[in-house]
């Protein structure tokens, strides 16, 4: 096992023609840890993973992976890495053994066999076509050529990204036995709920940059809200018309109790609040003074999304 960090990267850059992919970006993993690089498509977070895993070589900047440089311990690295793509093609007329037979191949001293299968649920599909499996068992088979090497890292990109909620929360559970041998997992995602569940600490990564860090407590008590509350307008019948000019704006919700922050996406207000409690009786007293009929309210605890949103204006599902 590595002294210091399981990854450091200082400095990183990397552009494609007029793209800048990633843009000076600072990052350091700590050994034992499940990292997350959260972010929405096109912030960067696959070319920073592909140059960790040594698929990609920087313009610029320091790489260090398990205390060592792809330019000169590519093969003690490759043997200590376990790695799992955003998209992994097979071969659709092998076997689920057939596979992780081949690429136990690739390695010095690979787990054996029957202990991958178990691992990852596949020991019943062992004999069955990779033609034949299922999106949720294709990724799950994916993980398991990740663990074929008993890696001291793991690098997996967009792990459960099109996979239906059953069979995400079956990757989540593989990915928290992971952590719980001790390995050291850095994984990128879009998906806020799949960072809580399974992140130590999250980088917020936009336009090649980190513009946050922390765990995920940490960020999201960086807003100072506890909660958001969302609602939108409707239209006023013609019997219950409001006032002339009546109207609401930013400044009349920040005077709401508990309010803290506005924004407003598409046709619906977001308010960012300490306490939802008090904060939604007094918008409804506010709408019911102005005449302003409401169409629909919903409140949420504040997530890593929020804080995205705060951080940028924009969704983290947004390109």
């Amino acid at each position: 096992m590595v002294n210091g960090p399981a990854v450091e990267l200082h400095g990183l850059r990397k552009t494609y023609q007029d793209v800048i992919a990633v843009d000076g970006l600072d990052l350091e993993v700590r050994p034992g840890e499940c990292f997350g690089l959260l972010g929405p498509n096109g912030a960067g977070k696959t070319t920073t993973i592909e140059i960790c895993e040594g698929l990609t070589t920087p313009d610029a900047g320091e790489v260090r992976v398990l205390g060592r440089n792809w330019r000169t311990d590519a093969d003690d690295l490759r043997e200590r890495l376990g790695i799992s793509l955003q998209e992994t093609q097979f071969s659709d007329k092998l076997t689920v053994a057939e596979t992780l037979q081949l690429f136990r191949s690739f390695y010095r001293r690979p787990r054996p066999l029957a202990d991958v299968l178990d691992a990852v649920q596949l020991t019943e599909k062992r004999a069955g076509r990779v033609g034949q499996l299922s999106g949720g068992q294709k990724q799950r088979l994916a993980l398991a050529c990740a663990l074929v090497a008993d890696p001291e890292l793991f690098f997996l990109d967009e792990p459960t990204t099109g996979l239906d909620p059953q069979s995400r929360r079956q990757l989540w559970d593989l990915i928290e036995g992971v952590k719980r041998a001790g390995r050291t997992v850095v994984l990128t995602t879009h998906y806020m709920e799949e960072a809580e569940r399974l992140c130590d600490r999250v980088a917020i990564v936009d336009h090649g940059k980190v513009i946050a860090e922390g765990s995920p407590r940490q960020l999201v008590a960086s807003l100072g809200a506890q909660h958001v509350v969302e609602f939108s307008l409707g239209e006023a019948l013609p019997s219950g018309a409001a006032p002339a000019g009546s109207s609401i704006s930013d400044a009349d919700m920040l005077q709401l109790d508990g309010a803290l922050s506005v924004r407003r996406r598409d046709e619906r207000y977001l308010v960012e609040s300490t306490h939802a409690h008090r904060t939604v009786p007094a918008l409804l007293g506010l709408l019911s003074a102005r005449g302003l009929p409401l169409a629909e309210l919903s409140t949420h605890s504040a997530t890593l999304e929020d804080v995205f949103v705060h951080l940028t204006g924009r969704q983290l599902r947004d390109g």
